[in-house]
């Protein structure tokens, strides 16, 4: 199905090469620099381009401003949600719309450098499918964020063993071939992580190592508990290894129950066994609290499971050009 998607695109006319995506969310300070630079930027790599920007529920100007700068520019597309669906969706339905050859997908607050387009470009020439931005440093984070990230990462790359996946310093500043988006777009489920599945599709990767820049205006709008539920629904979606931690877990409590039976009924033979009110409540507590925690972790997954199940589509568009009116990413059961 991808090959055969893949041919069907190439034999299209008039698509462009480049695809630049960028989601925004309540950006009004940021639309028309970051829209300037791009232009500037992907006018010296001389490919042909569009520029697909997705308003992901902006209470502010955003909106009003996208269209503004598309009745200007043929060249830009603007796709607006009829609420904020979120990054993961904001992404999936700029894939949606992308026409061209290499899609590249940054984020708008020109922390990901248009300057390195260039070069992203230039891997791609040279055979690469996924060109991957690297953080060298991560800018201004608290420790405790810090840490978080360090931890997810680690175990959203254990659930990847087989690809070689590393999520150290990962971000969506990425370059993909129109194959890989294919692949990507054939992914049918809703609760989606994009640098996970970007890893899990495969091909051949290459990584371009960038430092985070200060915003170009305006302010983040990432709380760090925003982060840390984005973290943890992300982690549910893509990897099983919370589930694996309460498998575990349960083992070997059942390995401390069995030493646990033995010492005690070793020191009752004896005549030496100790008054046994505290233990027993220890015990109860301990356990009670593990099967709790075990419970709240599967139930988690149900609901993830539950949330698939609906089949609902992953994002409702407000506003999309009338010559690609496109349904977002197959919502038939």
């Amino acid at each position: 199905m991808v090959s055969q998607q893949t041919d069907e695109h190439m034999s299209a006319p008039n698509l462009p090469d480049l695809s630049i995506i960028v989601p925004m969310f309540n950006e009004e300070a940021v639309v028309r620099i970051v829209l300037t630079e791009l232009r500037r930027r992907l006018a010296e790599i001389g490919r042909s381009y569009e520029i697909v920007c997705v308003d992901d529920g902006s209470t502010d100007g955003t909106g009003g401003l996208l269209e503004q700068e598309a009745r200007a520019d043929r060249g830009l597309s603007v796709v607006r949600f009829s609420r904020n669906f979120g990054k993961e969706a904001a992404l999936m339905a700029g894939l949606d719309q992308a026409r061209g050859s290499a899609v590249i997908l940054l984020d708008s607050d020109m922390q990901h450098p248009p300057a390195l387009l260039a070069e992203f470009v230039r891997r791609w020439e040279g055979g690469a499918d996924v060109v991957n931005g690297v953080k060298m440093q991560r800018g201004r984070e608290s420790v405790f964020y810090r840490a978080s990230a360090g931890v997810f990462n680690r175990l959203m790359g254990a659930s990847l063993p087989l690809a070689g996946a590393s999520f150290d310093g990962a971000s969506d500043f990425k370059l993909l071939d129109r194959q890989v988006v294919d692949a990507l777009k054939a992914c049918p489920e809703r609760n989606r992580f994009f640098r996970g599945l970007v890893a899990w599709v495969g091909f051949r990767v290459e990584a371009v190592p960038f430092e985070v820049q200060e915003r170009a205006a305006g302010i983040t709008k990432w709380s760090t508990m925003k982060l840390l539920r984005y973290s943890l629904k992300n982690l549910l979606a893509f990897s099983a290894a919370p589930l694996r931690l309460v498998a575990s877990v349960g083992f070997g409590m059942l390995v401390f129950t069995v030493g646990l039976g033995v010492w005690t009924l070793y020191r009752y033979a004896r005549g030496d066994s100790l008054a046994g009110f505290p233990t027993v409540i220890l015990v109860e507590l301990l356990f009670g609290s593990l099967i709790l925690t075990s419970l709240g972790v599967v139930s988690l997954y149900v609901a993830e499971m539950f949330d698939e199940q609906k089949r609902r589509p992953i994002y409702v568009c407000r506003s999309i050009p009338a010559e690609r009116r496109l349904r977002s990413t197959d919502s038939s059961p």
